[in-house]
């Protein structure tokens, strides 16, 4: 692995991701791959958890990582690749936790909520992310919203303060000329010297995953309301011919 993405989430990760293929640096792990490698999620957990896990298996064939739940583990990947260079994706801190708020985090709601909100999920996220598993919320609950946040990531003021302490600490754990501070709306310029390649000529890329995020979200809403309304629909029409017949008697001979 020669880059290493400590940023959180939603600090323009899936723009990250995409660049550092163009660049040469791919594949990149991001969040996403978890979605198209449903067999992921069990090496996070026991990693997270400090038990054994395939490092070199699951991460072999990546020449890099962003986002989550990547940047959780961005100093055993330091141990693992020391001549690996890491990158801080940062962002405005109110600005991100609106964005988390808004996307994965009622993703997260509504991939561990009711039995209908966790089937429309997994139904509908296949549109987006092309696989699901049940393994996979669970996994992303552990180690973001239950360990990262402590499972208080509705209180803003305590997110934001473990968003700018984890950035502050790989300020101060990542040697300096290791270490680029990244902004997406920077561009190619500042992450191209960082990495010691050209740039592209094309412009670097800015992907609005949040849309279809939040497009999810609405259908899997949407769906679980209308199943368990179906559902009951369906039931009472049933009961109801059950009663009527009921009221109706046997069915007599009639004799000609």
């Amino acid at each position: 692995m020669k880059v290493i993405g400590a940023g959180f989430g939603r600090t323009g990760t899936a723009s990250l991701q995409r660049a550092l293929v163009e660049l040469g640096f791919g594949p990149c792990y991001h969040m996403f791959e978890v979605f198209s490698n449903p067999g992921h999620a069990g090496f996070w957990e026991a990693a997270w958890r400090g038990e054994p896990a395939d490092w070199d298996g699951i991460l072999g064939p990546y020449g890099a990582t962003v986002d989550w739940p990547g940047c959780a583990f961005y100093e055993e990947f330091m141990r693992r690749h020391p001549d690996a260079k890491v990158l801080l994706s940062v962002r405005d801190p109110r600005r991100w936790y609106e964005s988390v708020r808004r996307t994965i985090y009622e993703l997260n709601r509504l991939s561990t909520g009711s039995p209908f909100s966790r089937l429309g999920f997994a139904l509908l996220s296949r549109s987006v992310f092309g696989s699901f598993k049940t393994g996979q919320a669970p996994m992303a609950d552990e180690i973001i919203f239950q360990g990262t946040f402590g499972g208080r990531f509705e209180d803003e003021d305590h997110a934001i303060g473990v968003f700018e302490r984890h950035n502050a600490e790989v300020r101060r754990k990542v040697p300096p000329e290791k270490l680029l501070v990244y902004e997406v709306e920077q561009g190619w310029g500042p992450l191209c010297d960082f990495l010691g390649v050209e740039e592209p000529d094309g412009p670097f890329p800015h992907l609005n995953d949040a849309s279809e995020v939040r497009r999810l979200i609405l259908l899997v809403r949407a769906l679980s309301v209308a199943v368990p309304a179906a559902l009951a629909l369906v039931v009472g029409t049933a009961v109801g011919t059950a009663a009527l017949a009921l009221r109706r008697g046997p069915l007599r001979k009639v004799s000609l």
